[in-house]
């Protein structure tokens, strides 16, 4: 019987990203830009809740927005008429954003007057899980209409971000979706996670999100 050798990439793959990860946060911190990495799956809201979070925090802070999708600049257009500073980040079929992708955007994007950058990442909860792109902090948002299991088919996603918005709120009555389970579930995996519902269509919960944000930037610029 043929002998060969196995050789596992992945970890090598992974230690190279999480190099340049800290590396790219080192660099932030002392530029005192905050970097939010934003997730969820497709029809989440995602963009709706970054507009909203624009509209709430423009007049504290100057923001900026890396929007990454596989194809299509339909996102940085709507971002672009709120007036914040955007890019679009096209990642050629790639379904994540790694540590040196996102470097090459904050370049393109140009960070010197951002205090606060929003990498709106590609719409998936397994590949984006995975890569460290140096951002600040890690946040994901799931939506009622996804239901309450998602923390049980992609339990990595849910382990790995700071803050957990629950969107779409407003319309919970019309889903089999039970809030408290879901809350459950995410704290067996992220015992120190924030969780936040909101419905970025009405506004619900998003005072509380900015009051977040606002925190978590002026802590990253003062430590």
């Amino acid at each position: 019987m043929d002998t060969f050798k196995v050789l596992e990439i992945k970890e090598s793959v992974f230690e190279d990203n999480n190099l340049q990860a800290n590396l790219l946060r080192d660099e932030l911190k002392r530029d005192k830009t905050f970097l939010l990495n934003l997730m969820s799956s497709p029809g989440s809201g995602k963009t709706t809740t970054v507009l909203k979070t624009i509209e709430e925090l423009k007049s504290d802070m100057r923001i900026g927005v890396l929007e990454a999708d596989i194809d299509s600049d339909v996102d940085a257009h709507k971002v672009a008429e709120t007036g914040a500073k955007v890019i679009q980040l096209h990642t050629g079929g790639m379904c994540h954003l790694d540590a040196d992708m996102t470097k090459q955007g904050l370049v393109g994007l140009g960070i010197e007057d951002v205090d606060f950058a929003i990498l709106e990442n590609v719409g998936n909860l397994v590949c984006p899980a995975e890569f460290d792109t140096g951002a600040s902090k890690n946040a994901m948002i799931l939506s009622v209409p996804e239901g309450d299991d998602k923390p049980l088919k992609y339990p990595l996603m849910f382990s790995i971000v700071d803050v957990l918005l629950i969107n779409k709120i407003d319309a919970i009555d019309y889903f089999d979706f039970d809030l408290e389970a879901v809350k459950n579930r995410v704290k067996k995996l992220n015992p120190n996670i924030r969780i936040i519902p909101i419905s970025a269509r009405t506004g619900e919960g998003i005072d509380e999100w900015a009051d977040w944000v606002r925190s978590e930037v002026k802590n990253w610029n003062e430590k």
